[in-house]
């Protein structure tokens, strides 16, 4: 792998992946959580209330489970160690349909909120369980709410220890809960050609900024024909793999509704979520799909 200057990685040692293939393979990621363990909520649903909550995980795993094998798709699930212990059928399950299981950590705290002792221990926590119930290597991580930046960045350190290979947790955006804009928009290696391999999730560049178009609230809120066109410039004006998200609850319409949570958490939480389905079938007929380990490890 040849190094790469870029303007937009001055001072982080950035390697970015060379040579996009003729035909890009996408990349599809399940960050796997239920709606209660939504950091946005988490000042109103404390985790020693998530034992008594009603779980809807299973089932929505399984409708993405036969969206996923209707579009011929193959993707990459990010799972909790909270969840995966108390659903191994669900795991194992999507293991045995062919995607890559990957952690989201142990109990959804984000790596900006925890010392680094903590953050060692949660990630070897949550890799141990699912590897565990897979029966194989688990080499992925992507940190909830996307919380390594340039503040904490001995968290990949802290991964690369415990065996992991690639991060997914970095997202170069302004936004105000997560974010470092000055990061490359694409695959690169923070602390150098030794260092793990960071994998942000996809933006365009226009107007001088980095605008999301890989999934979340902003793929449910911008119209799909947007969202479509914006990753098909990733693809062919950059010649990179689209990485893209989102999470089961997102297809949840049946979800207990959080009616303490303020006005604005509200919206980005629940806008569109009953297009949701329609989307994903969508990007699965548009692009092509498949892990990211497949897409970025066997290349680097």
């Amino acid at each position: 792998m040849a190094p790469e200057s870029s303007a937009s990685g001055a001072g982080l040692a950035g390697l970015r992946l060379a040579g996009a293939p003729a035909s890009i393979r996408n990349a599809m990621t399940i960050d796997v959580e239920d709606y209660f363990q939504v950091s946005a909520f988490a000042p109103f649903i404390t985790p020693d209330s998530w034992p008594q909550r009603e779980c809807r995980v299973e089932a929505n795993i399984e409708r993405i489970l036969a969206i996923l094998e209707q579009g011929g798709a193959s993707a990459t699930f990010f799972t909790l160690g909270w969840i995966a212990e108390r659903y191994p059928a669900m795991v194992r399950r999507i293991v045995a349909a062919g995607h890559e299981l990957a952690s989201h950590g142990y109990a959804h705290l984000r790596a900006s909120d925890q010392e680094r002792a903590a953050f060692g221990d949660d990630v070897r926590r949550s890799k141990t369980i699912l590897e565990d119930l897979a029966g194989r290597a688990v080499l992925g991580y992507r940190a909830p709410s996307f919380s390594i930046g340039a503040a904490n960045l001995w968290a990949l350190d802290e991964l690369q220890a415990a065996g992991y290979r690639y991060s997914s947790s970095i997202y170069p955006i302004s936004h105000d809960h997560y974010g470092m804009p000055q990061a490359p928009r694409f695959a690169f290696r923070p602390n150098g050609p030794d260092g793990l391999l960071e994998v942000p999730i996809t933006t365009v560049r226009l107007l001088n900024r980095n605008l999301p178009v890989g999934g979340g609230g902003y793929f449910r809120l911008l119209p799909y024909a947007l969202s479509r066109r914006l990753m098909r410039r990733v693809n062919r004006h950059d010649g990179q793999a689209a990485i893209f998200y989102f999470h089961p609850w997102e297809l949840d319409t049946g979800q207990p509704r959080q009616h303490l949570a303020g006005v604005k958490t509200r919206f980005r939480h629940y806008v569109n979520i009953a297009r949701m389905e329609g989307r994903i079938r969508a990007l699965t007929r548009d692009f092509a799909w498949d892990r990211m380990d497949r897409i970025f490890l066997e290349k680097a």
